[in-house]
């Protein structure tokens, strides 16, 4: 069996040309291929490579979608030039007549500021509500308790005079004010030479007195006025101290 399998090899060898000798190395002819193997088992997923540079920037889409909210207000920008001024109107209608100035209310007290002003710039410093208006004259006190001479100096300073009454309505006025401030109020008289003649500063004979019974009873010996919170009088040494009361 082994001699048949031996022949049977070495014929082939002869017909298909590849015997060589036993120094030679013989290339023969190609066979028929085999059957092809099976796949292999998969191998394992290797590892992310590193990440590449960005892209350049695509074209820019269609526009769409809805606007953004608005944003905050910017700074003021710096004011412009003034323009031009423009042609003066067609006076209105006359409206109607007013009140009466002593009787409105706004021009009164607009008024009374007005010359609560003047005061002031004259140096006397006047307290809210010691200040009154009769007919030409204004009563003013500025809440200090002086003698009469240096009532006098304050009121000529402020460009007025001591308070001195003409009248029954300036009268009431200045005592109202002594009421304001509980204070008795030295009056624009002197005693002159004659006991019981009193005058104004200026040495005008007196033309209106509201003497309190049994006064004036100084004889001579009390110079000044005084008047008390009712408005009646009382002769007075000038040396006391009393609420000083300007007219102007």
């Amino acid at each position: 069996m082994l001699l048949c399998s031996l022949t049977l090899t070495l014929i082939l060898m002869v017909v298909s040309g590849i015997m060589c000798n036993g120094t030679e190395i013989c290339i023969g002819s190609a066979g028929v291929p085999g059957i092809p193997g099976s796949h292999g088992l998969p191998g394992r997923d290797g590892r992310d490579g590193i990440k590449g540079d960005p892209g350049p920037p695509g074209p820019m889409g269609p526009p769409g979608g809805m606007p953004g909210l608005p944003g905050r207000d910017g700074l003021t920008g710096a004011p412009g030039a003034p323009g031009e001024r423009g042609d003066k109107g067609e006076p209105g209608e006359r409206g109607p007549p007013g009140l009466p100035s002593y009787l409105d209310e706004k021009f009164q007290i607009m008024f009374q500021d007005f010359q609560h002003q003047i005061l002031q710039s004259k140096g006397v410093l006047i307290l809210q509500g010691s200040m009154l208006e009769v007919g030409e004259k204004i009563f003013a006190t500025n809440g200090q308790s002086v003698n009469f001479d240096a009532i006098r100096e304050l009121c000529a300073r402020a460009g007025g005079g001591i308070a001195a009454p003409r009248s029954a309505e300036e009268n009431e006025a200045i005592a109202s004010i002594a009421r304001k401030f509980n204070m008795y109020v030295y009056l624009g008289f002197k005693e002159g030479d004659t006991p019981g003649d009193f005058r104004y500063l200026d040495e005008a004979p007196v033309n209106y007195t509201n003497w309190y019974p049994g006064e004036p009873r100084g004889r001579g010996k009390e110079k000044c006025v005084e008047m008390y919170t009712d408005g009646t009088w009382n002769d007075k040494n000038c040396l006391q101290y009393r609420l000083a009361v300007c007219e102007f």
